[in-house]
């Protein structure tokens, strides 16, 4: 027999524990770790718990008071998570594309980006170059295939090049590169 648990009371309290709970384990922005809390708030009420009566101003203070101490940053969050796409082989696109979806907001995201072309010392075009050689080399792709498998797997190389954001001209020079260093 399976007894149905009411949830813990969602209180000012239990908001900071979970937030400072999320924030000590994940890095994120303000607007995630807002959506994080309203995500608790509305488990809580389905699950029939109690519920603070002023619960989105309370979320609110918390949010502000992480970011006014610092420990929640979404300039510094834009820019590791910008460059950690990057050596991963994501795309410009996807790379703005999972930032927005992060909830980061158009001038930092353009800020992080460019502040991603300054410490490469490269333009945008050598940035995605290099961002799609990553993905190649990654994912075995085009001139990191054996050369068995090159004029097999063309197509579905472009294809996934195509999938990960890049553009065609882009994927196609990338795919039939004999060598890249």
């Amino acid at each position: 027999m399976s007894v149905k648990r009411g949830g813990r009371a969602v209180t000012a309290s239990y908001l900071q524990a979970a937030a400072t709970s999320y924030v000590e384990r994940y890095p994120c922005s303000a607007d995630k770790l807002r959506r994080i809390l309203q995500r608790r708030v509305a488990k809580a009420r389905m699950l029939g718990a109690p519920v603070m009566n002023d619960v989105e101003q309370a979320i609110d203070a918390i949010v502000a008071k992480f970011v006014a101490s610092g420990v929640v940053d979404d300039k510094g969050f834009a820019q590791t998570k910008a460059r950690a796409l990057h050596r991963r082989g994501t795309s410009a696109r996807f790379t703005r594309q999972r930032l927005k979806l992060a909830g980061i907001d158009d001038d930092t995201l353009e800020r992080a980006l460019s502040g991603l072309d300054e410490e490469l010392g490269s333009d945008p075009a050598e940035r995605e170059w290099r961002a799609a050689v990553a993905l190649a080399r990654r994912r075995r792709l085009g001139p990191f295939r054996t050369s068995e498998q090159r004029a097999d797997h063309r197509l579905r190389d472009l294809a996934a090049m195509a999938r990960a954001g890049f553009a065609y001209d882009l994927a196609k020079k990338v795919i039939d590169s004999e060598d890249i260093a």
